[in-house]
């Protein structure tokens, strides 16, 4: 089986990382912060090792803004909920998922905020971070708080320009929160270089860690309102959540095997290096897209933006009927929407969505010479 659905969860992961899973289960299983005996602070040693290994590798301020939740989407939620007031101005672009779309939408039908969505421009050979900043400045309003966008899209190798987004940002006294959901791990993000307000990663996807793991790191100066009240070790005689950093944010009991594992999928990440990542994925992703180029009946969607996604069409086929064929011909991909609907009618997909195919560090070229062999009989079959 070949596995080009990375964009979804990587596979396969390191040994390190679930020898570490493991190991934190059989070893140093206690909870952390819930005792002064040796397991729990073996368990919150782990936990902070992992705060520092995202703080490094995120350029961030301070591992203590560094907090865990259990996926990107909750950590987005967090963030807009626990910033966001009566009467704000929200920007997020065509690209987003619905991991920013609902939120917001959600918070607009309820009257606490009104948003509006400004153009990346992706499906355009010429997008250009001037063209997608002279349209963010456009809908600015007195009342705008806050940006939100993708670092990276979930359905294409289009990259927002996060730097220039930043810059524009700060000039104007707006917030900037990130979904570093595809960017994590495939590309790099600083976030005092970009002027991050807030990023929120997946442990799960590029930074190879185990499903159920994932964090938010925030600015300097950022305090927000939390979304879920409880134990966590601090102040415990106090019926309010205290105000430090990351303690406020983490109620209950953190899942201290993933974060363990976590922790040594980011120290892999940091081991192979982001540009070499980058540089295998292109060159990978340019043989994919030559390929499906010189394929009869084939339709690719923003092929000028090289990464490690590539979305198509079998023209007239439905996405899923393709994704099942190429799963009998031994290729794991995704069909369908992939939870972004924005991005999708951004780049006019068709009514029953697109192929997507995601790759990782560890897919090889031979992998890619097999799955030409497997596209020809999948389109065969189907046609």
């Amino acid at each position: 089986m070949i596995y080009l659905d990375n964009a979804a969860t990587t596979f396969p992961k390191p040994q390190s990382v679930i020898d570490e899973t493991c190991r934190c289960m059989r070893e140093y299983g206690g909870n952390p912060g819930r005792g002064a005996h040796s397991l729990s602070l073996a368990a919150a040693g782990k936990v902070f090792e992992c705060r520092e290994e995202l703080c490094a590798l995120f350029d961030a301020s301070d591992t203590d803004r560094v907090f865990f939740t259990p996926n990107t989407t909750y950590g987005i939620n967090f963030v807009l909920k626990g910033l966001l007031r009566k009467g704000d101005h929200v920007l997020i672009s065509d690209m987003e998922h619905n991991a920013v779309w609902r939120p917001i939408e959600r918070l607009a039908e309820q009257g606490v905020i009104e948003y509006d969505v400004f153009k990346t421009y992706a499906k355009s050979p010429h997008s250009s971070s001037w063209r997608i900043c002279a349209d963010i400045e456009r809908h600015i309003k007195p009342n705008t708080r806050m940006v939100v966008c993708t670092h990276a899209s979930n359905i294409c190798s289009f990259v927002m320009p996060v730097r220039e987004i930043g810059v524009l940002c700060k000039k104007r006294g707006i917030l900037l929160v990130t979904d570093g959901a595809q960017g994590a791990g495939h590309e790099h993000i600083s976030m005092r270089d970009m002027n991050i307000s807030a990023l929120c990663v997946p442990g799960h996807k590029g930074l190879y860690g185990p499903q159920g793991s994932g964090a938010v790191i925030l600015g300097e100066g950022i305090t927000l309102d939390t979304l879920v009240e409880g134990g966590n070790g601090v102040a415990s005689m106090s019926p309010q959540m205290p105000l430090q950093s990351p303690e406020r944010y983490e109620a209950g009991t953190l899942s201290t095997p993933a974060i363990a594992g976590l922790c040594e999928g980011v120290r892999t990440v940091k081991s192979r290096g982001i540009d070499e990542i980058v540089y295998g994925e292109r060159q990978m992703s340019r043989r994919i897209r030559e390929m499906l180029g010189n394929m009869k009946d084939t339709e690719l969607y923003a092929p000028e933006h090289i990464g490690s996604i590539i979305l198509f069409n079998f023209k007239g086929i439905p996405s899923e009927t393709a994704a099942t064929e190429l799963d009998r011909q031994g290729v794991c991909v995704r069909g369908g929407f992939h939870c972004a609907a924005l991005a999708h009618n951004t780049l006019e997909t068709p009514s029953g969505g697109a192929v997507r195919i995601s790759l990782g560090m560890y897919n090889r070229q031979e992998e890619i010479a097999a799955l030409q062999k497997a596209l020809f009989a999948a389109w065969k079959a189907l046609t």
